[in-house]
């Protein structure tokens, strides 16, 4: 937990005291020693909001304390120094966040936000936004704790059934479709069918529309050719760290997440393979929705 308070510290303070360089998701990850991936969908959840996201608030935020404070700076200057590349652009985000120009803001900062700002203590600031985000993480981890069983197995090779669906809203009929050539085959229904979700795509790089997931039943024996939008997929043998439990489709994010930081806390690195889900029961047929599930991410 020490080691992940660290790393989280050391990012946003990265983050306030460089608004003007290279703030990328690439930088900061590596900033915070985790991959794009991981980072990303942690400091989302930890914050509340993008990194973008974050960035430019604390951009408009700084801008703000400029204008306020330091009426000897000219606008273009301030704007200049925060990465913004012209007047208008810095107009535009500024308008958003506090509903008046930069210009309008300064005119009309108020003497009481002015004194405010100037005795703005930086260390007792950043304290402050370091212990709300510290208590998002231990929250997350006593969430862990309370509903996902994590361990490390090395799982056996696994021999699927898949159909392919891009985007999010796809892949429920990609299962769909994957039943009924089960149907045709025999295949199914069967007692303790394993249906697996296997994620080809990053929901970071990839639009929620465009991600790749492949609907997926295990075989006892690999298929040997394709038949109309089933073909074969075969997930390797190996190690890999499964977070178990039952949950909405709501959670899963949580989980997914959660499931990373586990693998950060725990000095473990991805591999080159693609995590999955393995679906142990239907959430259709629960009074709440929930369904048990193992996420599972592959490891070195």
């Amino acid at each position: 937990m020490e080691e992940h308070k660290k790393r989280i510290i050391k990012a946003i303070r990265y983050i306030d005291n460089h608004l003007d360089a290279d703030l990328s998701l690439e930088k900061i990850a590596e900033i915070a020693m985790y991959s794009s991936f991981h980072f990303h969908r942690i400091f989302k959840l930890i914050t509340g909001e993008t990194l973008q996201n974050y960035i430019s608030r604390k951009k408009i935020e700084k801008s703000a304390f400029y204008l306020a404070a330091k009426k000897n700076l000219e606008i273009k200057e301030i704007y200049l120094d925060l990465g913004f590349s012209n007047h208008s652009v810095f107009s535009k985000t500024f308008k958003k966040y506090y509903g008046i120009s930069p210009s309008a803001f300064r005119n009309s900062a108020p003497e009481t936000f002015h004194k405010i700002l100037q005795i703005e203590s930086k260390k007792g600031q950043v304290d402050t936004v370091f212990s709300q985000y510290i208590c998002h993480v231990e929250n997350l981890l006593n969430w862990t704790k309370m509903n996902l069983k994590i361990e490390v197995k090395e799982l056996p090779e696994m021999n699927l059934a898949a159909v392919m669906s891009l985007g999010i809203a796809n892949v429920e009929p990609s299962y769909n479709v994957l039943i009924e050539w089960a149907k045709k085959k025999q295949l199914f229904p069967r007692e303790k069918v394993k249906m697996i979700s296997v994620y080809h795509d990053s929901f970071k790089v990839t639009p929620p529309d465009k991600v790749r997931i492949h609907a997926c039943m295990l075989l006892d024996e690999r298929l040997e050719e394709q038949s109309g939008l089933v073909f074969s997929e075969t997930i390797e043998a190996g190690k890999f760290i499964l977070g178990s439990g039952e949950f909405t489709l709501q959670d899963f994010e949580q989980c997914w997440v959660s499931l990373f930081l586990w693998m950060n806390e725990n000095h473990y690195s991805m591999r080159k393979a693609f995590p999955f889900e393995i679906y142990h029961s239907n959430f259709k047929e629960h009074p709440e929705g929930k369904m048990i599930v193992d996420f599972c991410i592959p490891i070195h």
